[in-house]
């Protein structure tokens, strides 16, 4: 089939990139490497089409940087922040746009025009700049790329019109209700396609057409666009992969999954970055995670069916059911043996009645397991999430210590529910600044990420600077050194060494080091 004119442009600047679009039976469009990348290299790198800051009650962020710091509010449509005119004047072009038709809403119903619906608003915003020229288009920057992306549903006329019927007059009654629904079930639920997700995205694409007013705009359109959303935006994080924002990359959106990737993907500001983390042969696919790997086989592939709709078949999924992969789950999911000097796995035994240790013998009583399980998961949903995050920490604390040692007691010791729940503790301990405690949480987590996850990965990486730091405030300047030099070795390889964050980093080693000499020498003395 004969590609497009915006295919055949996007093929032109992809070859200046040693890269190329390819088709691949069952997955679609992927991209190929037209030569050989090594760890370290990037691939690619593209600005966003359009995106928006995770603002909320509790925080705000430059529409422009993302940044905290010395925002004001946009003094028209008092709904966008800037931290300066630099980010205001960067934006102005969209955003004049933007700020005349939220100006248009009533003042009370501008609090409710979440990050979702606002990416929407923007990309129609966006492409009619372009299509007047006032903003340029360019082969890896245009409407068209947007278009060709997978949507998980495509509406027929007949059904989107009759839903739109039904729910239109609705709308216009809830709308500051509606937005909030929209915003929590965008972000939150978009699995099943039945008739439910199709009212949502009727109803989203309803209250995108209240807030443009355009007598020429297509609402099921709209309605596709929020369904290629689903599958297609990308969370912007910071250096230490943090969410801060919502994008959409038309370009990287091409990249295929695996949970053992060849590549990953960052974040310097708004720009997306992808990097080799192994050598990826020339004529090879470029493969990126879409969700977190550290989890079994099931549930990587039940995290991808329900956001993603597809079924994974890379190497890590082909060993399915496999008697490796079986232990693997039992050991990452499963429970641990009575004896605490073992480090089995169990499996149930053949009545049913309790779990089997492979390794000793020894069984544990479903009732026993039953009962341990039942109380953890009583404290986690009784105590734990109704602790405010921004509250007492101490309380926050106590809670999940109780839950972590009823864990300890019930998980294997490469548990993820554990690893998660550790995980949690090290970051309060390290709010209330209890660096010891939060140093031995540390280090329990290190053995599972160093298990879970591939030697070059991200998450890795900065739990070795976690604990480097801390080892650093508790005067353990040898460990320090270790740490951050581990650290090192991996960022550089999925973050590149010119960021602020990596230099950063590197300067702290050099004076651990620095440190560690000088009392090296002293000693010596």
């Amino acid at each position: 089939m004969r590609e497009t004119p915006a295919m055949e442009d996007l093929q032109s600047a992809l070859k200046d990139r040693n890269l190329t679009v390819s088709t691949v039976a069952d997955k679609g469009r992927c991209l190929l490497a037209t030569r050989d990348f090594y760890p370290g290299d990037v691939i690619i790198s593209q600005e966003p089409y359009v995106c928006a800051p995770n603002n909320s009650s509790a925080e705000t962020r430059c529409d422009g940087c993302f940044a905290t710091s010395k925002l004001k509010k946009c003094s028209g449509c008092q709904v966008v922040w800037y931290c300066g005119s630099t980010c205001q004047r960067a934006e102005w072009k969209l955003h004049r746009l933007e700020c005349e038709v939220l100006s248009r809403l009533e003042k009370d119903k501008r609090k409710f025009v979440t990050p979702s619906i606002r990416l929407m608003v923007k990309l129609y915003l966006r492409r009619k700049l372009q299509s007047e020229k006032v903003i340029p288009s360019t082969a890896t920057d245009n409407y068209s790329l947007v278009e060709a992306l997978v949507a998980r549903i495509l509406l027929s006329y007949f059904v989107f019109m009759s839903i739109v019927l039904n729910t239109v007059l609705y709308m216009f009654s809830h709308i500051s209700m509606m937005i909030v629904i929209f915003d929590t079930h965008f972000h939150l639920d978009m699995s099943d396609i039945n008739e439910g997700q199709l009212v949502l995205y009727a109803q989203m694409a309803n209250l995108v057409n209240l807030i443009l007013q355009w007598p020429e705009i297509n609402i099921k359109e709209i309605a596709e666009n929020f369904s290629r959303f689903a599958c297609n935006a990308h969370t912007i994080c910071d250096s230490e992969l943090r969410p801060l924002g919502t994008g959409l990359y038309p370009v990287i959106s091409i990249i295929n999954h695996s949970c053992l990737p060849n590549s990953v993907l960052v974040f310097e500001g708004r720009s997306a970055v992808v990097r080799a983390v192994q050598h990826i042969p020339k004529g090879s696919e470029v493969l990126i995670s879409y969700i977190e790997t550290a989890g079994s086989t099931m549930t990587r592939q039940k995290a991808l069916k329900e956001q993603y709709l597809f079924t994974c078949t890379c190497p890590r999924c082909a060993r399915m059911g496999q008697s490796d992969d079986i232990r693997e789950s039992a050991i990452l999911e499963g429970y641990r043996c009575k004896n605490e000097k073992c480090y089995g796995f169990l499996m149930r035994t053949n009545d049913g009645r309790g779990f089997q240790c492979q390794e000793c013998g020894l069984v544990r009583d479903m009732e026993e397991i039953k009962l341990i399980a039942t109380e953890v998961k009583s404290l986690t949903e009784d105590k734990a999430s109704k602790l405010d995050p921004t509250g007492n920490y101490q309380d926050a604390v106590a809670a999940y210590k109780i839950i972590e040692k009823l864990q300890s007691e019930l998980c294997h010791p490469f548990s993820i529910s554990l690893m998660q729940t550790r995980e949690k503790l090290l970051k309060l301990l390290m709010e209330v600044e209890h660096w010891r405690e939060a140093l031995a949480y540390c280090k329990l987590t290190l053995p599972v990420y160093q298990r879970v996850y591939p030697a070059v990965h991200p998450l890795l990486g900065l739990q070795y600077y976690t604990c480097g730091k801390l080892e650093w405030y508790m005067g353990d300047t040898e460990g320090a050194v270790k740490s951050l030099t581990k650290a090192v070795d991996v960022l550089r390889i999925t973050h590149g060494t010119n960021t602020p964050f990596m230099k950063e980093l590197l300067m702290k080693l050099e004076e651990a080091r620095a440190e560690a000499s000088y009392q090296q020498s002293s000693k010596d003395k």
